[in-house]
């Protein structure tokens, strides 16, 4: 049984990757799904809104993925497994991660009496 305001979910990153190692991986997105196919439907959106634009290569990882291997990642993620979806274009590896997560309530100031140090709080004006 989860603590009160803890909820399971799973967590959705994009990240790219130049193969040739020229540059760092880049972060690209984020998305935070409550269900393992809200998880999955958002790379398969982004995957069929791309696949137009990839080569003969990249187009055939795209399609695998989203005929034949979607529901592996469907069953991965309801047993708990994390995931992971690949795409590589050219010199660019797309990189689609998702993992199981239990997501904690965040803080908001609506209704809730604050300590009386947060007046004491003063930011630095930048340089």
């Amino acid at each position: 049984m989860l603590t009160p305001g803890i909820r399971r979910g799973y967590w959705c990153e994009c990240w790219t990757e130049d193969v040739t190692g020229r540059q760092e991986p880049a972060f690209v997105a984020s998305f935070d799904a409550d269900t393992p196919p809200q998880a999955d439907g958002w790379v398969e959106v982004v995957l069929r809104a791309i696949t137009p634009m990839l080569d003969a290569d990249a187009y055939d990882q795209a399609w695998d993925w989203l005929y034949d291997k979607r529901i592996d990642t469907r069953r991965a993620l309801i047993n708990g497994e994390p995931c992971t979806v690949t795409v590589t274009q050219a010199d660019i590896r797309v990189t689609w991660t998702i993992r199981p997560v239990r997501f904690l309530p965040l803080a908001h100031r609506q209704a809730v009496q604050l300590p009386a140090c947060v007046d004491d709080f003063k930011p630095h004006r930048p340089y």
